[in-house]
């Protein structure tokens, strides 16, 4: 944990994160430093360098009593620089009455179980009945403010029809700190997140690791493994390991295996596209598995029709860990998986073995 005097902490979040004035006085060893780099250090884990910016161009910032519009301008001993914080403003998005199954909620964050089927960010085709729709109108006045707009902030996410757990920050704090979590991907800090994924066919190890860069396909909305060189080849990383195998031991029926996916990297669809990849795309998934769309044909009914008519990739994520951004205590969540992909399971437990 950083040291900070002890009255800062109060300061920002009560008065000045949600509208208010301070004033900080430059001492010996700010003489040279850059305007932003000071302020956003003076001011503690709640700013970042970033929102110090937009404050500086928003002419919230001033020196001696003088505005300044130059992030870079060079500190002097004994500067006095003030800092107006405007009101949060409303979110753009609207809230509206949609029910959260809510795991965990405190004046920092919230963690969810997403159902399938909801969009967790508006966006075309989906401007209303999104998660941010339901957050707004859900945690109302106790979100603080991200980068100065009153929204919950989205720090990672889950695709429309994938099920489970997410957090989102309802502060600027918690907003920097879960954000750098996320994309240091647990490497070096406490973040930990598992998938389970329901896919075709039976991996010949129990456990794996699909190292494979991802960038845009041939359509340039879906994903895809690309060479390593290419302009905009992303790292990616997958570790999965084998729980269940389903019909190993006959020949008359399609396979299917339960795999626990491990993200070390979180690329946009990654698991989907990695498990495709090995040739066990996740079942069900209208984008990166419609090659296998036929094997529901090799299946007994009724788990036949069940398959046919799961319309979703049977993807869910059942696991999130995180190092809470103000007390630092480990936060461990998880969440079954819905009751159409346990239902499907089922269905595929009962292949003759």
């Amino acid at each position: 944990m950083s040291a900070h005097n002890e009255e800062a902490p109060e300061l920002i979040e009560d008065q000045f994160m949600k509208g208010g004035s301070t004033v900080q006085v430059a001492g010996p060893d700010a003489a040279g430093q850059r305007l932003d780099q000071w302020l956003a250090g003076k001011l503690g884990p709640d700013m970042s360098r970033s929102r110090v910016q937009m404050l500086i161009k928003q002419g919230a910032v001033s020196i001696g009593g003088k505005p300044v519009d130059e992030a870079k301008r060079k500190m002097a001993a004994g500067d006095r620089v003030s800092v107006d914080m405007p009101e949060p403003e409303p979110a753009e998005p609207q809230g509206e009455a949609i029910a959260l199954d809510v795991l965990y909620e405190d004046s920092e964050l919230i963690v969810i179980n997403k159902p399938a089927g909801l969009v967790v960010h508006p966006g075309a085709g989906n401007w209303t009945g999104t998660l941010v729709n339901a957050l707004i109108h859900h945690c109302g006045d106790s979100l603080s403010g991200i980068g100065g707009v009153k929204r919950p902030g989205i720090v990672h996410r889950l695709d429309k029809e994938t099920s489970g757990v997410m957090v989102v920050a309802k502060t600027d704090r918690a907003h920097k700190a879960l954000s750098e979590a996320f994309a240091d991907h647990g490497l070096t800090g406490d973040l930990k997140r598992a998938y389970l994924a329901l896919v075709w066919g039976i991996p010949p190890r129990p456990t794996g690791t699909v190292d494979a860069p991802l960038g845009r396909a041939a359509d340039r909305v879906r994903r895809a493994v690309v060479p390593q060189g290419r302009d905009d080849a992303r790292h990616a990383v997958t570790h999965f390991t084998v729980v269940e195998r389903f019909g190993e031991q006959q020949r008359e029926f399609a396979t299917a295996s339960l795999v626990e996916c491990r993200l070390e990297t979180g690329r946009t669809h990654q698991i989907r596209v990695h498990m495709a990849h090995i040739g066990h795309p996740v079942v069900g998934d209208p984008d990166y598995g419609q090659a296998f769309r036929t094997k529901a044909n090799r299946l007994p009914e009724p788990l036949k029709t069940l398959v046919k008519a799961f319309s979703r990739q049977a993807l869910h994520a059942r696991l999130l860990e995180f190092r809470h951004p103000t007390t630092h205590l480990t936060m461990r969540f998880e969440a079954p998986m819905p009751r159409d992909m346990e239902e499907l399971v089922g269905g595929f437990r009962k292949l003759r073995t």
